[in-house]
């Protein structure tokens, strides 16, 4: 309790100084990064699934069903 470095401040009368912005700047700098990181690798991995890789991707399963549904589709239009 002796050493004042370690004091949480409770009254905001008390200046901030520059170092202790720096850090808070540096402390923001850094989650915002981490998380800007972190939705750019969601957004790769979600863009990779729409893309045809050879049939394991959700686009390839799609275009699948359409081809099925188009031949439905068409055998239902030829019994008519």
């Amino acid at each position: 309790m002796g050493d004042s470095r370690w004091r949480i401040r409770l009254c905001h009368s008390e200046k901030v100084s520059a170092a202790e912005w720096g850090q808070l700047i540096a402390a923001a700098t850094a989650t915002l990064t981490g998380l800007f990181i972190g939705l750019r690798w969601l957004v790769r991995g979600w863009l990779n699934e729409l893309r045809p890789n050879g049939g394991n991707s959700i686009k390839d399963q799609v275009n699948r069903l359409e081809t099925r549904v188009d031949k439905i589709y068409d055998l239902l239009m030829d019994k008519s």
